[in-house]
């Protein structure tokens, strides 16, 4: 082994030792995050929220803070339900996975297939679109499209009749537009294809079967559940947060933003996203989600997680960070009151979930320096090379 590499290799047995032959690096890890955690609410003065982390398909640690209410003296705990918002298009994603690997669907069939009322000013941009361009987040259309109405309650069928009237931006496939309505179009392919509601397959094929236990669809299984999170706003600058109504509106798009899921829930998802799972879900369904499809360089000039990282992408339903050469899969969520964030590394085979109860960039605070924290250990194969080579580790 060249003289260079042995020295690299050799300065890095201090970190190497505490990271694999001993607890402390970890400990020091997720006390870090859990006093970073706390801080970050605290200053912020976001009323309640919680975190887990999972390492190598288990439940390293979870922690909560605060309350599901203010005025309420009742805690935020670990079964603490909250609205998962956008974190649910990783849901929508991975059941049209499973619905095509049935043979049900094809990633290339035409939306106007399941939604012929479809129209946009350019004909055969509408004909063009495909299934895997919704879920890619590049269908073309003027980003967020049609949210406003979404914002005032408006259900999705009287939504779809405005895009006659959009100019789209670029053809299908070509570049990154977000969208929350188009994106919920894969729920009426899934439906008409297998003759199922989407909420029950859903509910069939991954939340039950992934013992995800509080985890539901649907606005009106949210206030079914005792142990919920209220949704908070803030009325004024400063610390003083309102709790609200849970509003129907992005309920109204289940495939983009409809799961509810305690973080121990999430937890599960995480454990099955990176192959732990495969009795229930296979690991070769999960890939081709994580491919990148779209580059979204807007995404590098946006608060924390632009700081970290150095390209960003859009897989399905997926985002794709690259911190120096490693991909973190991630996806954040914000509907009215709530905000949601899940990642994780497949070569460190670690994650991470926080759910507040209160919109705030603290979401993007927390979850990148937790990172920042992870990447700074070294690579798990350049730990396998320093044992190859016979570097020893002591404790």
């Amino acid at each position: 082994m060249p003289g260079s590499i042995r020295r690299l290799k050799c300065m890095l047995v201090g970190v190497l030792a505490t990271t694999l032959c001993g607890v402390a690096a970890g400990a020091d890890s997720l006390d870090t995050l859990d006093r970073h955690f706390r801080e970050a609410l605290y200053e912020h003065g976001i009323p309640g929220g919680a975190y887990a982390v999972v390492r190598n398909g288990q439940v390293e640690k979870v922690g909560t803070y605060g309350v599901r209410r203010v005025g309420s003296q009742a805690p935020v705990t670990p079964t603490t339900v909250f609205r998962t918002a956008s974190v649910s298009k990783t849901f929508a994603a991975q059941l049209t996975a499973m619905v095509v690997a049935d043979g049900h669907l094809r990633w290339d069939d035409p939306v106007l297939r399941f939604v012929p009322e479809l129209r946009m000013q350019d004909p055969a941009h509408a004909r063009q679109l495909q299934l895997h361009h919704l879920l890619s987040q590049t269908t073309g259309v003027v980003p967020n499209a049609f949210d406003n109405l979404l914002n005032a309650n408006t259900p999705l069928d009287r939504i779809v009749p405005h895009f006659a009237n959009v100019q789209p931006l670029c053809a299908p496939g070509s570049c990154y537009t977000y969208q929350n309505v188009l994106f919920a179009l894969v729920a009426p392919a899934i439906e008409q294809s297998t003759g199922r509601t989407f909420e029950d397959l859903l509910r069939e094929r991954l939340l039950e079967p992934l013992g995800m236990e509080q985890a539901s669809v649907g606005r009106e299984a949210f206030l079914a559940e005792a142990n919920r999170a209220t949704p908070h706003v803030r009325r004024v600058q400063g610390r003083v947060w309102t709790p609200v109504e849970v509003a129907e509106s992005y309920y109204l798009v289940p495939a983009s933003a409809g799961v509810n899921a305690s973080v121990l829930d999430l937890a599960q998802w995480l454990i099955a996203q990176k192959g732990y799972r495969a009795d229930v879900l296979d690991p070769a369904l999960v890939e081709p989600l994580k491919e990148k499809r779209v580059r979204t360089v807007r995404e590098l000039r946006r608060g924390a997680w632009g700081a970290l990282s150095d390209d960003a992408h859009y897989g399905l339903g997926w985002r794709i960070f690259t911190v120096g050469q490693e991909p973190i899969f991630m996806h954040n969520g914000w509907v009215r009151g709530f905000v949601a964030h899940i990642s994780y590394s497949r070569d460190r085979r670690v994650g991470l979930v926080v759910m507040l109860n209160g919109e705030s960039r603290a979401l993007g605070e927390v979850s990148a320096e937790f990172w920042r924290q992870q990447l700074a250990q070294p690579h798990p194969q350049l730990v396998a090379e320093a044992a190859s080579d016979g570097v020893e580790l002591s404790r």
